[in-house]
């Protein structure tokens, strides 16, 4: 599978040095396995991650997970974290700006793509395409197009490990927020309901697996309701 860049394959001079890459990284599964691919490929050289962090409550926006454990992450990838701090509630514009200064910082430091764990909502993926092209980066979408289930098995069958740590609960119960994302809960999981969450039903954190070089302990902490999502902290 070549890697889906701004519609085309990415062509790579393997004697000269590889075109260097951040990773959207949202701590979930489906970036980290991201990171696993590209770096088994060798086309590009991943030279940090980029969160999102909300600055209210110190944690990855959406997923939820403390800024601590994030980190903690970025050292088991062996790479450096770069942090873009948004509001919250954070307005699109305003989203907009804070990822505008960061990939100004890139390209100041003489990055050239962007990787996105996403995996086929089309829309998704033009917004990433045409905000990048507004600064002439692009954009790499290493999982494109593969068929969520067995994208899924192939993860958790290399020793990915991950919580699910956010539930939208009008797309999926709420009891599943904090539990393992496995091979038990891809069968308990309802036939509406994409196994790698892609509508947005559930976000994940990952602890372990081949793009780390140790396992990250974490335990459940409390789960609470806030803003219309249901949320399971996690604590190391």
């Amino acid at each position: 599978m070549a890697f889906a860049e701004g519609g085309s394959a990415m062509t790579q001079n393997k004697k000269g040095p590889r075109p260097k890459a951040w990773l959207a990284w949202s701590s979930g599964k489906d970036s980290a396995w991201s990171l696993h691919v590209v770096r088994e490929r060798g086309e590009l050289e991943v030279v940090a991650l980029l969160t999102t962090v909300n600055q209210t409550h110190a944690r990855v926006a959406m997923h939820a997970v403390r800024q601590s454990l994030l980190e903690t992450q970025a050292a088991a990838a062996g790479l450096p974290l770069r942090v873009v701090p948004i509001p919250w509630p954070c307005p699109n514009q305003e989203y907009e700006r804070a990822m505008a200064v960061a990939l100004s910082r890139a390209q100041s430091e003489g990055v050239t793509h962007v990787i996105f764990g996403d995996l086929f909502l089309d829309d998704v993926r033009r917004y990433r395409e045409e905000n990048l092209a507004k600064c002439g980066m692009t954009p790499v979408f290493p999982l494109w197009g593969v068929p969520t289930r067995r994208l899924a098995e192939e993860m958790i069958a290399s020793g990915l490990r991950s919580y699910i740590t956010c539930v939208d609960p009008q797309k999926l119960d709420k009891s599943f927020a904090g539990r393992e994302w496995n091979a038990t809960l891809l069968e308990d999981l309802p036939s509406s309901v994409d196994p790698c969450g892609e509508y947005g039903e559930f976000h994940t954190f990952a602890c372990a697996g081949p793009m780390f070089s140790e396992p990250i302990a974490v335990r459940r902490g409390e789960i609470v309701e806030r803003d219309g999502f249901v949320f399971a902290d996690l604590l190391a």
